[in-house]
């Protein structure tokens, strides 16, 4: 079982997770399949060794193991095995990058569904 960074990631890829997995399976997406966002972060399904390590890391709660993906993102997993074999890089935490506040996370739940 790997794990899978939802939607509840897009447009707030905060990176704390990338700093914490212990084999660099997290990417930031880089190549040119519009079928791919580059506004979230993805987990290679083949290279994630189920440590759990991510989640706990993620302020913004978007990564489960597939086992527990809500149903309203089980497409996300899918979506994160696009990236195996694809352009991508891991990237690294900004110096300056704040972690969401509490008020931000619930907003970002709701804007996609999940409350």
């Amino acid at each position: 079982m790997a794990y899978t960074i939802t939607q509840l990631c897009a447009d707030c890829k905060d990176v704390a997770c990338t700093q914490v997995c212990p084999v660099d399976c997290i990417y930031e997406y880089t190549g040119d399949d519009p079928s791919i966002p580059k506004n979230m972060l993805l987990i290679d399904p083949d290279e994630c060794i189920d440590c759990n390590a991510c989640v706990p890391e993620c302020p913004w709660q978007a990564i489960f193991a597939n086992d527990d993906v809500p149903g309203i993102f089980t497409a996300d997993i899918e979506l994160n095995a696009k990236i195996a074999g694809q352009p991508r890089i891991v990237p690294k935490r900004p110096a300056d990058q704040k972690s969401p506040t509490p008020v931000e996370i619930e907003e970002n739940k709701k804007k996609w569904g999940y409350i």
